[in-house]
C-alpha cells in the first residue's frame, strides 16, 4: 500500500554526559571518553522527525501541519532546549538511560509518536544530529 511522508525539523541546544553509575570515573572515561567529562558539554541538535501515513483527502494532509509543530514543541523543544538533559529530563537521570544520540532519537520517536496515536500518523524516523559529524537515526517498520 502507498504511503506518503512528510519531515519536520526542530531544533534545541542542550548539555548531557555519558555516564554510568555502577561504573568507576576512570571506567566511564575509558568507555566514553570526553563525553564523559564531569562539567557536562553541550551540542546543537537538528531533529527531523518523519511521519507517514495516508493522505486525508479533504486537507491534503498526512498529518496537520500545526497539531504535529505543536507535539514538537512539546515533546521536544521544552522539553530539551537549554536544559541539562541528565538533570533535567527525568528519564536520563543517573542510573537511567544515557542521552546518547541513539537513545534520544528512541526516546522522541515514542513520545511523538504517543502524541499523535489518535491520527492515522506513524513516526518512521526519527533523525538526531548532534553536529555536522555525528547523526543517529531511530526507524520504526510500518
Amino acid at each position: 500500500m502507498p504511503r506518503t511522508s512528510l519531515t519536520r525539523r526542530v531544533m534545541f541546544a542542550a548539555a548531557h554526559r555519558y555516564r554510568r553509575p555502577d561504573w568507576s570515573d576512570q571506567e566511564n572515561a575509558e568507555i566514553f571518553g570526553a563525553c564523559a567529562h564531569p562539567n557536562f558539554h553541550g551540542h546543537t541538535y537538528q531533529c527531523d522527525v518523519t511521519v507517514a501515513g495516508p493522505v486525508d483527502e479533504e486537507t491534503g494532509f498526512v498529518v496537520d501541519l500545526g497539531f504535529l509543530d505543536r507535539v514538537l514543541q512539546r515533546e521536544v523543544r521544552d522539553r530539551f532546549d537549554h536544559r541539562n538533559i541528565n538533570l533535567d529530563v527525568p528519564e536520563f537521570a543517573d542510573g537511567k538511560l544515557i542521552p546518547t544520540g541513539e537513545n534520544l532519537a528512541r526516546f522522541i520517536c515514542e513520545r511523538v509518536q504517543a502524541a499523535l496515536a489518535h491520527t492515522t500518523a506513524l513516526v518512521i524516523r526519527v533523525h538526531l544530529a548532534e553536529d555536522s559529524t555525528l547523526s543517529s537515526s531511530y526507524e520504526v517498520d510500518a
